[in-house]
């Protein structure tokens, strides 16, 4: 009878070496470490989701650290963690400097300074962030008659969670990180199911329900106090094309949502267009046309209606 050990099994000793070489030559624009001479450091998908974290400590203190803070120890516990904060974005920043300008990071070309002043940057728009952060609580808490607490939304509320990661990436966007906020949004879109890209641009007060299958595009425009429910995309209609046939990038292509507009679960709403002030979407509309402020337009009235730029119901 067979021993049954490992080297008694058949194709035990697979022939890797050409299939090693085959994984480790370069294809096309596909990333090979090490890329031509220098090895580079590539940002760390985990000590970003880790830094994340860290952030979500600090603009909701109390909440989400293991320790029992007073108000003696809030100080020092926040800035220890900004201490730590610092010190990792930093790092990571200096990473994906380095990798998108495809530099040798052992010579010195400004990314170390670069990621110093965007760090600095960043960490001075924490106040601000909290306060963002403060009103799109208060509106979730506005916004759901089932929410029985603030602290239920900032503990349980997937909505809350994708808007805390795009809040902190849209700053790192803002000072030009590379990849990095796109690398902690897309981590929140895996855990909520909530698409937003950074370079949306959101007003205050912003609150998601439920969330499943929200998607935002980079070009989008939020105003202050708007509610969109599960399932709504603000998307692109079409987008240019350059000579070659590749997409135009950073071109304007995704809605204008205006302050106080609600977006019923399951809309689809397409294209640079303007939904006015005040208006309301109903649930699985399809819009690709300009609603005037205070409109109100459902699913029926959308297949019925044709709606000029700008016109409204």
């Amino acid at each position: 009878m067979s021993s049954g050990s490992q080297d008694d099994r058949p194709n035990a000793h697979l022939p890797l070496a050409p299939i090693v070489d085959a994984l480790c030559a370069p294809q096309g624009q596909t990333l090979t470490t090490p890329r031509g001479h220098h090895r580079l450091l590539l940002p760390s998908r985990d000590v970003l989701i880790e830094l994340l974290e860290q952030l979500r400590t600090v603009l909701f203190p109390g909440y989400f650290s293991h320790w029992d803070l007073s108000p003696e120890s809030l100080h020092y516990y926040i800035g220890a963690t900004l201490d730590r904060v610092a010190h990792t974005m930093q790092e990571q920043v200096k990473r994906g400097l380095c990798l998108s300008c495809d530099r040798d990071p052992s010579v010195d070309h400004g990314c170390d300074d670069h990621a110093v002043a965007i760090t600095q940057a960043f960490l001075q728009r924490l106040p601000e962030l909290r306060r963002l952060l403060t009103t799109d609580v208060q509106a979730a808490y506005e916004g759901d008659p089932a929410a029985t607490s603030l602290d239920e939304i900032i503990f349980s509320y997937p909505g809350l969670q994708a808007i805390v990661a795009y809040r902190i990436a849209h700053e790192l966007h803002l000072l030009k990180a590379p990849l990095i906020p796109r690398i902690i949004t897309e981590y929140a879109h895996s855990t909520t199911g909530i698409d937003i890209h950074p370079g949306a641009t959101i007003g205050e007060k912003f609150f998601i329900d439920h969330g499943t299958g929200v998607v935002i595009g980079e070009t989008s425009l939020i105003g202050r106090n708007v509610r969109i429910y599960q399932g709504v995309t603000l998307g692109a209609k079409s987008f240019p094309l350059d000579e070659h046939g590749h997409p135009i990038k950073g071109v304007p292509r995704h809605p204008i949502v205006e302050d106080d507009v609600i977006i019923y679960s399951g809309a689809t709403i397409l294209g640079r267009i303007t939904l006015g002030k005040g208006s309301t979407v109903g649930g699985n509309v399809w819009l690709t046309r300009s609603l005037a402020p205070g409109s109100n337009v459902t699913q029926s009235l959308a297949r019925t209606t044709s709606f000029e730029d700008g016109a409204g119901i």
